[in-house]
């Protein structure tokens, strides 16, 4: 079910910039975790987290104006059309990512792979947001594997899986989406510096193609 986050906020679906701005602020001091302590402070910051979330959506015009349109949809014409729920969701992640709000861009993108589980932008989306915050950063390795795997061939896609990889520790994985990037993309100057750089940490590079 989509959440209507009109409701989180408690107010009517016309409400006006200046009315969210305040109830906003109203839940925000009433909510802010600092205020709780134990359970109930673990509880506040879920809390804390959907506010600011329902505001930055209806806060913009552009995302207010898809959300509306996607609460106003029945939910079975919205399961007929997956791909224009997975489309609502990439563009308020895209929208959230490029103000670096990397939490919430990962919850959209995770959201639109829910809605098109075959779609590997979605995948590859949440795997670059989910890599950029604590909170959702053990995602981003399968994320990411899940793409390559919808689209084998996508250099960019086995790139960033290359580095995702080697940031968890997985050398040798990492080594395989380097080479299947340069397979599919062709030269390019940093993956092979990468690829050096992990043979040698492995002992790999003597007498190697990059040694």
């Amino acid at each position: 079910m989509v959440k209507n986050f009109y409701d989180v906020l408690a107010v009517q679906q016309n409400a006006t910039q200046a009315q969210l701005r305040g109830r906003f602020r109203e839940l925000v001091r009433s909510r802010h975790p600092d205020r709780f302590q134990g359970a109930e402070k673990e509880q506040a910051e879920f809390d804390f987290q959907e506010i600011t979330q329902a505001f930055n959506i209806l806060n913009s015009p552009a995302s207010r104006r898809a959300h509306d349109l996607e609460i106003s949809q029945p939910a079975a014409a919205q399961q007929n059309d997956p791909g224009q729920l997975a489309r609502v969701y990439i563009q308020r992640g895209s929208k959230s990512y490029k103000e670096r709000n990397f939490s919430q861009a990962a919850d959209n993108f995770d959201r639109a792979c829910q809605a098109q589980p075959t779609n590997a932008r979605c995948w590859h989306h949440l795997a670059l947001a989910a890599s950029q915050d604590r909170k959702w950063r053990s995602r981003a390795p399968k994320a990411i594997v899940r793409a390559c795997e919808l689209e084998p061939m996508n250099a960019d896609y086995l790139k960033l899986a290359g580095r995702i990889l080697e940031s968890t520790g997985k050398i040798e994985r990492a080594e395989h989406y380097f080479n299947e990037a340069l397979k599919w993309g062709g030269g390019d100057p940093e993956v092979e510096e990468r690829l050096r750089i992990l043979r040698k940490a492995s002992g790999k590079g003597r007498g190697g193609f990059f040694g």
